[in-house]
């Protein structure tokens, strides 16, 4: 039976250290239960290409590239092509030729293609099932960086989120299913198409899971650098060199730490993630800020601290950071961003704010009345306990992929 699977990534889904990947990581395991998989992706550094033998252990068969084009070709590419820049930052020959090998040479049978920008390698002689997992709606998140830009940029980010949509349309239209994050992202997607595509298109929800046997706070020792401080400890985790989660910090820094610090004098912020932009390493060891870098785990960093702050103006879908706290037991104070698409309740499993006033009254009652802190971060493990698994979130999938159950085979 023709039933084998070739996985499209913009990223290498191993090491599972950002929420992208995480997604990818944990979509690809389960893939590989269903049936033979074959992996077409990205190294986007060494950390990256040092897991290529966790690659090698699932797939059937990979091709990992290094993707090393430079944004400014990208970009003058995207030009002369007239196309969005994340199209010509994702081709690559190697891998095209890997992707067209495997379709003529196995029996393929769906095309799970991870992120848009990987629909590009998808050749229109292939009749068989593609599904396109979006993840979120880059588009919209385009439109929201022009809405807050000015000048050269505010035209950079219009035209991508205007190129973006027209390919987000046609590639939901290839589609047998399009996959989004959330309800909400599913239905934004769904009302930025055309009528026709609107009611031709299979537009359908995969929910971002958590791992809570893994991220529990009662089986890892605090990282001693944070624990030994006086606190209260805050802590932000995620790609640091990724704009949203910059603006974030930034806005911690220098908004709302310095009045948190009015009545918390000793107050601490940690920023912990892969390549910190340098408007945060500059801050780094000043007025209570601490910027960490890239950890081999971020559980320990978590477990140290007393609260997550997530102050987020630009969110798409689950935000894998907090789902991570609040599956360590940490009490969570986000923007409402950022808390879409949990399905949580605020006051319950979190604290919502989105004025700097609100998200400095939210901590600072965290601060005053610890035991409130610990109600809320019992009842968010909980919450993900009950709701949040892998293997529930992922239940949907070989329906996704047109699987029955007796379809389903061992591909080791």
């Amino acid at each position: 039976m023709s039933n084998e699977i070739l996985f499209i990534s913009h990223r290498m889904p191993f090491p599972p250290d950002r929420g992208d990947k995480i997604r990818s990581h944990h979509v690809l395991k389960r893939l590989a239960t269903l049936a033979p998989v074959h992996v077409a992706t990205f190294a986007d550094d060494e950390r990256d290409l040092a897991e290529e033998v966790e690659l090698a252990a699932i797939a059937r068969s990979y091709r990992l590239v290094r993707r090393v084009k430079p944004l400014i070709l990208a970009g003058l590419q995207s030009l002369a092509q007239r196309a969005p820049v994340s199209l010509p930052a994702f081709a690559n020959a190697e891998l095209a030729d890997y992707v067209e090998q495997v379709l003529r040479e196995r029996p393929i049978a769906t095309i799970y293609a991870f992120s848009g920008q990987m629909g590009q390698y998808i050749p229109d002689w292939f009749k068989g099932r593609v599904v396109f997992d979006f993840v979120d709606v880059d588009s919209a998140k385009f439109e929201a960086y022009a809405d807050r830009d000015t000048g050269l940029r505010r035209w950079i980010n219009a035209r991508e989120a205007r190129l973006l949509q027209v390919e987000e349309e046609r590639l939901a239209r290839r589609a047998a299913v399009s996959l989004l994050v959330t309800p909400e992202e599913t239905a934004l997607f769904r009302a930025r198409l055309s009528p026709s595509a609107a009611v031709e298109c299979d537009v359908q929800t995969l929910k971002c899971g958590i791992d809570s046997k893994h991220f529990d706070r009662t089986m890892i020792r605090p990282e001693p650098r944070v624990a030994e401080l006086p606190g209260p400890r805050l802590i932000y985790t995620g790609q640091m060199d990724y704009a949203p989660n910059v603006e974030a910090c930034l806005r911690v820094i220098e908004r709302l730490l310095p009045q948190i610090q009015e009545t918390s004098p000793h107050a601490s912020f940690h920023i912990v993630g892969r390549n910190p932009a340098e408007e945060l390493t500059a801050r780094n060891g000043k007025g209570g800020v601490h910027v960490w870098g890239a950890v081999d785990d971020t559980r320990p960093w978590l477990a140290a601290a007393d609260l997550a702050l997530i102050p987020l103006d630009i969110a798409r879908g689950i935000q894998t950071k907090v789902l991570e706290a609040m599956a360590m037991s940490l009490p969570v104070v986000l923007t409402s961003g950022a808390a879409t698409g949990i399905g949580a309740s605020s006051d319950e499993h979190f604290l919502v704010g989105d004025s700097d006033a609100e998200l400095i009254d939210r901590v600072t009652s965290l601060i005053a009345h610890p035991r409130q802190g610990l109600t809320i971060g019992r009842a968010a493990r909980q919450f993900m306990l009950d709701n949040l698994s892998w293997q529930a979130c992922l239940a949907p999938l070989p329906g996704f992929l047109g699987i029955g159950e007796a379809q389903k085979r061992d591909a080791a």
